[in-house]
């Protein structure tokens, strides 16, 4: 009994010094992590080979409709990306091409290509440009179209001293119209300093300027002289002859008045008959009726004359023939000794009653 009670207790001893030693790790054969190995529990220090788990609260979490996480690192995205709620970006975009529906925009914007709007599909380009809303109505610089043109509701100012050009010729500046401006219809133009004008010039519908026959005329457009003023019926010349002289008068059938105080004083009627009206002086010689006249006197005479209504003429004898005043005289032509210096009528008929006055001595 002795014996049975010992190994009792060397029994009950052993056991009771295994129950005080740790449980053995059971060894692991499948080291693949799947839900058959864990489910709801957390695992910390995680990391493989593409994998590296340094978090220290949850930043990442995966639901039914997709992965949920605050901050994303990123370098490439090789592939296309949808987003779509609102995109906010505190840094910078690089982008080769942008495709945008609607930009609005407070920034300033830099670009190394040109802006351009592109026709997609039937669309084209026409309307399309820069829009400022807002304000009394909408400012608009844009494309339009029939024909291609550039369309502004505002005015286009340069900065001073800049040129609006041409295919590479200057057409306007502050202060000049280009060399290459040769035609205009200008309706109003301020003070003119110089002005050259080559070809033909009609102001307002008046004064025309032929330049085939370099002819000036005032109230017509075929003038018959180098300047002509017209009215309805007549016509007023100055023009150089062939001679080398010039003529100065009416062209057609008037009288040419000159005047002063608006008073006719010398006038040439139609026919060619001048009429003096006023006093006339006279400071050199004077000859009517003859081609060459006399210097050596103040007035030569071809023919008759009358003064204060008395005839004078010259012939050989008294007359035979006319209708004569008494008083009116005949100079002797052929004076000889004891002949007479003249004949006077001494009645009024025709020829009159001659009687002869002013005997030459013998």
């Amino acid at each position: 009994m002795s014996d049975i009670r010992k190994n009792l207790e060397a029994l009950a001893t052993s056991i009771e010094h295994l129950q005080n030693q740790p449980a053995p790790k059971p060894a692991v054969r499948d080291r693949e992590l799947s839900g058959d190995k864990i489910h709801g529990g957390m695992i910390t220090g995680f990391s493989s080979v593409g994998i590296s788990d340094e978090t220290t609260k949850k930043v990442l979490t995966l639901k039914d409709d997709g992965l949920h996480i605050g901050v994303v690192y990123v370098d490439i995205l090789p592939g296309d990306v949808t987003v779509g709620g609102s995109l906010t970006v505190r840094g910078e975009i690089t982008a080769k091409k942008l495709h945008v529906e609607e930009l609005t925009a407070d920034v300033r914007n830099e670009t190394s290509d040109p802006l351009s709007f592109t026709a997609k599909g039937n669309k084209t380009a026409y309307g399309k440009g820069l829009i400022w809303p807002g304000g009394d109505y909408t400012k608009q610089f844009l494309l339009q179209e029939k024909p291609d043109r550039f369309f502004s509701t505002e005015s286009v100012e340069l900065r001073a001293h800049k040129i609006y050009m041409i295919n590479g010729q200057n057409v306007l500046s502050q202060d000049a119209l280009g060399t290459t401006v040769v035609k205009s219809n200008i309706k109003k133009l301020g003070t003119l300093e110089e002005l050259n004008v080559e070809g033909h010039v009609v102001v307002d519908s008046y004064l025309y300027y032929d330049a085939n026959t370099q002819r000036l005329g005032l109230g017509t457009e075929s003038p018959n002289g180098a300047v002509s003023i017209a009215s309805l019926d007549h016509e007023f010349i100055i023009d150089p002859t062939e001679d080398r002289d010039f003529k100065v008068g009416t062209y057609t059938t008037a009288d040419l008045h000159i005047v002063t105080d608006d008073t006719a004083r010398i006038s040439v009627g139609a026919t060619g008959t001048v009429t003096v009206n006023t006093k006339l002086v006279v400071r050199d010689t004077v000859g009517i009726g003859v081609k060459n006249y006399a210097t050596d006197v103040d007035l030569t005479v071809g023919g008759a004359i009358r003064v204060q209504g008395k005839k004078f003429e010259s012939s050989q004898s008294h007359p035979d023939s006319g209708s004569y005043t008494k008083g009116d005289i005949v100079w002797n032509t052929d004076p000889r000794p004891s002949s007479y210096v003249g004949w006077v009528c001494v009645k009024s008929g025709t020829p009159g009653d001659w009687k002869p006055f002013g005997q030459i001595s013998s």
